[in-house]
């Protein structure tokens, strides 16, 4: 016989998503469970970790969570830059200690966990709405019953899907990485490395951890490039290509594998009952295929707006629309200005990849920092043609051009 449970909200998935939302509703006074399929929060890591100073002091992630970046340096076949700051505004969190920080905090604000349970199935009230789902456990069947439900299922999208609302991701990125212990690493610097020979139609990285620990990784968008990324990583790491060779002798300590949406927001995320957040809803930065920092920021809105609608006791689409308000008018412009530029650098060859380094090191670590955290703002944009009056960095970012802005015998276009 099934085991029920009767909660006010379901969150399926236990990563930064489905933590956040389920803080924040439980905050909000109502009755959350948060279930996860996995042993323990964060058993298996899918992504490299990268997010930014700016919104861990947002989020109030602690300082054992991350590890300050204020180098970032670039590598193509035949060319190197480095942008120094004097304080960091990037890190590398601990995606472990972070992702399980971020689900206490939700235990501490009343939420119920469930581990080991696997959602596959929903349930549908007489109008085709979902009114809870069902999966199991190490005790058998097991149902909850909810008012509304997020999807923070990662990539799989397993709620969306079993409503039929949506199809698998036509592009996304899968990416390889290997957590080891060198020699010698630089833990204030990372090292993105770009051109056919690092990654087609991607980039692979070292990002450092803390002391002598660094992950090492390779991204390759699809359907664009049919390498495995895993094969890639491994040549790569026997041949200690490029900067890897500046590691010295190499540990392996765990392999991480993770795929990421790249399709753009595509996806409609509200429907009756129902809202998808972070990777689900496809809130990736294209860029550098990063989305934690959306996913805790809009899983906190989820769980808001999701907990106003059901103490209203009016959960319909319309209801739980100012959610999907909310994170369109934040971020969905940039993402598209973003995918623009993404789509040029996978057409790059090695040498225009030697090339657009030379143009990425005319940048202040500021305006660095805005572009590749897809922060295409018309401010930015503005300060750049100020500051930057060579032709090819102006080039560079007339990649988001869409918009106009006209002020005077000002045009930007």
């Amino acid at each position: 016989m099934a085991i029920e449970h009767y909660y006010d909200l379901i969150v399926v998935g236990g990563g930064p998503a489905g933590s956040s939302a389920a803080y924040e509703a439980s905050k909000n006074g109502i009755k959350v469970a948060l279930v996860e399929r996995e042993e323990v929060i964060a058993q298996t890591v899918r992504t490299s970790g990268v997010t930014w100073m700016q919104n861990i002091k947002e989020f109030g992630i602690p300082d054992d969570c991350y590890n300050p970046i204020r180098n970032y340096s670039f590598c193509s076949p035949n060319n190197e830059v480095t942008i120094s700051d004097t304080v960091p505004h990037a890190a590398v969190l601990d995606v472990r200690k972070t992702y399980r920080w971020l689900a206490e905090q939700a235990r501490k604000e009343g939420a119920d966990i469930f581990l080991k349970t696997n959602i596959n199935n929903v349930i549908k009230n007489d109008v085709g709405d979902i009114v809870g789902v069902s999966g199991t456990n190490k005790e058998g069947e097991i149902i909850f019953h909810a008012k509304v439900v997020i999807d923070a299922s990662g990539f799989p999208s397993t709620i969306s899907k079993a409503m039929g609302f949506v199809t698998q991701w036509e592009r996304f990125g899968v990416g390889a990485e290997y957590e080891v212990k060198a020699e010698n690493v630089d833990q204030e610097t990372w090292w993105l490395m770009v051109g056919q020979k690092y990654s087609p139609a991607g980039y692979a990285w070292i990002f450092p951890v803390g002391k002598n620990i660094v992950r090492i990784g390779v991204g390759i968008g699809k359907p664009e490039s049919k390498i495995d990324p895993t094969e890639r990583l491994k040549e790569l790491m026997d041949s200690k290509m490029g900067p890897i060779s500046k590691l010295g002798k190499i540990t392996p300590i765990e392999f991480h594998y993770g795929l990421i949406p790249n399709d753009g927001l595509s996806r409609k995320t509200v429907y009756n009952n129902l809202i998808l957040v972070g990777d689900s809803a496809g809130q990736a930065n294209p860029l550098v295929l990063e989305g934690i920092r959306y996913a805790i920021r809009f899983g906190r809105v989820a769980g808001k707006i999701a907990s106003h609608a059901i103490k209203a006791g009016c959960t319909d689409e319309a209801s739980l629309y100012p959610y999907e308000e909310n994170w369109r008018s934040e971020i969905q412009s940039k993402i598209k200005s973003a995918g623009k530029v993404q789509d040029r650098w996978i057409k790059l060859s090695d040498e225009e990849w030697d090339r657009e380094l030379d143009i990425i090191k005319e940048l202040r670590p500021e305006e660095f920092l805005d572009f590749i955290k897809a922060d295409f703002g018309l401010a930015n944009m503005l300060k750049l043609a100020t500051y930057h009056p060579k032709l090819a960095v102006r080039q560079l970012f007339n990649l988001v051009s869409g918009w106009k802005k006209q002020k005077g015998n000002l045009q930007i276009k």
